[in-house]
């Protein structure tokens, strides 16, 4: 189907390989991780958080990330572009706060077992991946047999699985490259996908928009074109309103020459 109607998307994904790759070979890949202990308490680099979803550091995330991506462009033709961006941008804002900060929270807790969050968009993937797994439906399920049955009358015993299920796998694989930071990202980003889709965020920010611009929507020139299309069809519908105009004038002096009981008598004598 490729990326059809799905220009954000398509944006992400070459995006995302482009940044990866152009990270790998100018050899700053330790710019795009966070580890709390150094980089936030140490050195207080809290621009970190601004960019570590940029891209990834290793080609296998960075093929699932792509291809889970791939996979959910249902999410943005059902939307529309400019809402599917703006939920990007907004994700985007939330989990790169969010994220460090409870890892912050996480690593005294967890005598330092949660201290490295590494680099790429999986909170913005599991928060699209909430979008899909909610408003796109399976097509068809399967079953896979966990045992051979002896007989006929044996009952069926094995998983069901739906075409949305390798999806999952893929997005699965993604949150445990890089166990728990990654899992933790993962999870962040979920919950901001639910958080957005039941409106529990504010508002004015789930209404909000950004510029049509940003995905190509030219609002003045289609503007200029409704306004022609409008003018155009007044145009075509003046002579039909004169011609009704016309006929009713005639319909009406005929009804001053006869009047309604004539009318009714000439039905009623036709009728005999």
């Amino acid at each position: 189907m490729s990326f059809t109607n799905a220009p954000v998307t398509r944006s992400l994904v070459y995006g995302l390989i482009g940044m990866s790759i152009a990270v790998s070979l100018l050899d700053i890949k330790h710019y795009f991780y966070i580890l709390v202990d150094l980089h936030l308490w140490k050195y207080h680099q809290f621009w970190r958080s601004l960019i570590y979803q940029l891209c990834y550091t290793n080609s296998s995330e960075v093929l699932f990330a792509a291809m889970t991506l791939y996979n959910m462009t249902p999410v943005e033709r059902m939307w529309g572009s400019r809402k599917y961006a703006t939920f990007i941008f907004v994700t985007y804002s939330l989990t790169s706060v969010i994220s460090p900060m409870l890892l912050v929270v996480l690593r005294p807790l967890t005598f330092g077992l949660f201290n490295y969050l590494p680099a790429g968009p999986t909170p913005i993937i599991y928060a699209v991946l909430a979008q899909y797994h909610a408003i796109i439906p399976h097509v068809y399920k399967y079953r896979v047999a966990t045992s051979i049955s002896q007989s006929t009358n044996d009952q069926f015993q094995g998983i069901t699985f739906s075409d949305k299920t390798y999806r999952y796998f893929l997005a699965l694989q993604l949150a445990l490259f890089q166990w728990p930071g990654s899992l933790l990202g993962g999870l962040v980003g979920w919950v901001v996908g639910y958080a957005w889709r039941m409106e529990v965020l504010p508002r004015s920010l789930i209404r909000w928009r950004v510029p049509g611009w940003v995905v190509g929507i030219r609002t003045q020139r289609r503007s200029e074109e409704f306004e022609g299309l409008r003018r155009r069809l007044e145009g075509e519908n003046a002579p039909t309103a004169a011609a009704t105009g016309v006929e009713g004038q005639a319909d009406g002096e005929g009804g001053r020459r006869r009047t309604m009981g004539q009318q009714v008598m000439d039905q009623f004598s036709g009728a005999f």
